[in-house]
C-alpha cells in the first residue's frame, strides 16, 4: 500500500526517535526523514519531500517560525503540523498565521497525534480541542446576546483582519494598508467592540471562522 510520508524536525534526538516509532505504528503513515533543525530540512527537501511535516518551534540554527516562512513560500503543498511544548496563544496564532495546518503539544496522547494527522491529511487542517480552547478564550466574556457573525464588515476592515492573522505588527499593517498607525488603532479598537473580543487572538479567530482568512 502507499504510505502517507511524514517528515520530523526536532532537535531532541531521543524524542524524535520515539515519535518516529509511534508514527510508524500507525498503519497509514511512515516517517521517511528526520532532521534536527530547519536548515537541515530545507537543504534536503529538493531530494525527499514528505506529505506532512511535524515541525518543532524552538530549535537552533533555524527555528520553526523561520522554517515555516520558507515552507509557505517555496513548498505550499506540504502540510505542516506545529509540534511544541509552548501553549501560549500568541505562539499558536503566529504559527497558524504562517501557514501551519495544525498545532499539537509534545505531551499529547498518541490518539491525539493520530487524530491530528488524519484530520490534516483528510481535511487539510486540524482544529483540536486544545487549539479551539486556546483561541476561543478571548470570546468567552462577550455579551451572550451578541452574534459577531451578523456584523457587516467593509472591504478595508476585512483587509485589516487578514493582516492581523499574519506575522505583522500594527505599524507594519498600517504601512501595508497605506494608513497611519492611529487609523489602524482605530480599526482595531472599533472591531474589538463590534466583534465582542478583547485581543488580537480574538480578531484572528473571527477571521478564520468566517472565511476572511483562509489557512
Amino acid at each position: 500500500m502507499d504510505f502517507i510520508k511524514i517528515g520530523l524536525v526536532d532537535d531532541h534526538k531521543l524524542f524524535r526517535k520515539g515519535l518516529s516509532s509511534l508514527i510508524n505504528s500507525f498503519t497509514e503513515y511512515k516517517v521517511i526523514s528526520e532532521y534536527s533543525n530547519g536548515l537541515e530540512l530545507i537543504k534536503n527537501l529538493p531530494i525527499s519531500q514528505p506529505d506532512i511535516i511535524l515541525l518543532d518551534i524552538n530549535m537552533p540554527g533555524m527555528n520553526g517560525f523561520q522554517t515555516m516562512e520558507i515552507l509557505k513560500k517555496d513548498y505550499p503543498n506540504i502540510r505542516v503540523i506545529s509540534l511544541s511544548m509552548d501553549d501560549n496563544e500568541n505562539t499558536i496564532l503566529k504559527m497558524i498565521g504562517l501557514g501551519a495546518r495544525g498545532y499539537i503539544l509534545k505531551d499529547a496522547e498518541p490518539n491525539e497525534l493520530k487524530s491530528c494527522l488524519d484530520s490534516v491529511w483528510l481535511k487539510g487542517y486540524s482544529y483540536s480541542e486544545f487549539i479551539t480552547t486556546s483561541l476561543i478564550n478571548s470570546l468567552q466574556h462577550r455579551d451572550p446576546k451578541f452574534d459577531p457573525e451578523m456584523v457587516q464588515l467593509n472591504p478595508r476592515e476585512q483587509e485589516f483582519l487578514k493582516y492581523v492573522c499574519l506575522e505583522l505588527t500594527y505599524k507594519e499593517i498600517a504601512d501595508k494598508m497605506c494608513l497611519s498607525t492611529r487609523t489602524i488603532d482605530g480599526y482595531r479598537d472599533n472591531l474589538f467592540q463590534r466583534l465582542g473580543v478583547k485581543n488580537r487572538v480574538g480578531l484572528a479567530l473571527y477571521a478564520v471562522k468566517n472565511g476572511i482568512f483562509k489557512l
